[in-house]
């Protein structure tokens, strides 16, 4: 447990400081997540074909396609065009974009592509009749939406948004590529200066089985709040 202790001994405040930028990053993607989900949901829903289109196009591609090429994609590719668009201005210098803003951004994009379907089959899983009513009682879209929708789809969604947010949480690990000191990283970089690969991967696996647990808890009283009277 030396190996733990916080100080120059020890790895325990890298660990937990690490164990934050996991946290900061899980919850940035989740949010950027919503974000997708609330402009490709509708889009999924509408009657028009071509808005159908682009919507499936969004979480077929991302959801068949493994999620570190789409951190790889976005750490290097988004680097390569920043810099054509920066070219294009008289600027030829290297351009680094951030990793934690990378990480977060192509985390929330897959988050995204899962949420946009765990909402959409949410409101579908609706009773069409709720929507009629509304209409038949003169509500403004944005009124029946907030005041008679949103509730009911909460409570069909939030058992499958908790499967969304581990995804998102473990996927964390992967952006460890990108340089970003989280947990992954850092077991990485405590393995190797320790030479004890098998300790340090172990408490990693017991600080994300941590993180799901305590985040399952407070999903948990979400679920329960949303469900009263069922």
């Amino acid at each position: 447990m030396d190996l733990l202790t916080f100080g120059q001994t020890g790895w325990g405040d890298e660990l937990f400081y690490a164990t934050l930028m996991t946290i900061a990053v899980s919850i940035t993607a989740m949010l950027i997540g919503f974000l997708f989900s609330a402009i490709f949901t509708p889009l999924k829903l509408s009657n028009k074909k071509f808005l159908n289109l682009i919507a499936n196009f969004y979480t077929t591609v991302i959801r068949g396609v493994p999620e570190l090429l789409v951190i790889y994609l976005f750490f290097f590719g988004g680097s390569g065009a920043i810099m054509y668009v920066a070219s294009i201005f008289g600027y030829n210098e290297y351009i680094e974009i951030n990793a934690f803003i990378t990480g977060s951004v192509a985390i929330g994009i897959i988050s995204g592509a899962y949420s946009t379907e765990v909402f959409r089959g949410a409101i579908q899983s609706i009773d069409k009749g709720q929507f009629e009513a509304c209409k038949v009682l003169g509500l403004k879209k944005r009124i029946y939406f907030l005041k008679v929708i949103m509730p009911q789809m909460l409570r069909l969604a939030i058992p499958n948004l908790s499967n969304v947010w581990q995804i998102t949480l473990k996927d964390t690990s992967l952006i460890s590529v990108t340089g970003l000191v989280e947990i992954m990283r850092q077991s990485y970089i405590a393995a190797g200066s320790t030479r004890d690969p098998l300790f340090f991967y172990s408490f990693a696996a017991l600080l994300y089985l941590m993180l799901t647990f305590f985040s399952m808890k407070l999903i948990n009283r979400l679920e329960v709040k949303y469900s009263k009277g069922f």
